[in-house]
């Protein structure tokens, strides 16, 4: 039960660990987890993967009419421009 506890702990951290904004003691303290968590390592290994794979690919242009039937769908047609 600890063990899962500081895991929920260090991956609350992780957006701010992968962004580099995180302390250099927090970092460390994360890095020292990994070392001996798998479960976590592979976490932050795919979160880390999927950043990179998002930057790389323009976003997807979505045409007009289906842009308005999804905000109208979702209720957000003040947002329409």
């Amino acid at each position: 039960m600890l063990r899962a506890m500081e895991c929920r702990e260090l991956l609350g951290n992780l957006m701010d660990y992968l962004d580099g904004e995180a302390e250099a003691a927090l970092c460390a303290e994360i890095e020292r987890h990994l070392a001996a968590c798998p479960d976590c390592r592979v976490i932050v290994d795919t979160t880390r993967k999927t950043i990179t794979l998002y930057r790389a690919y323009a976003p997807p242009v979505i045409p007009e009419d289906v842009r308005r039937r999804l905000y109208r769908v979702l209720n957000l047609e003040d947002f329409i421009a």
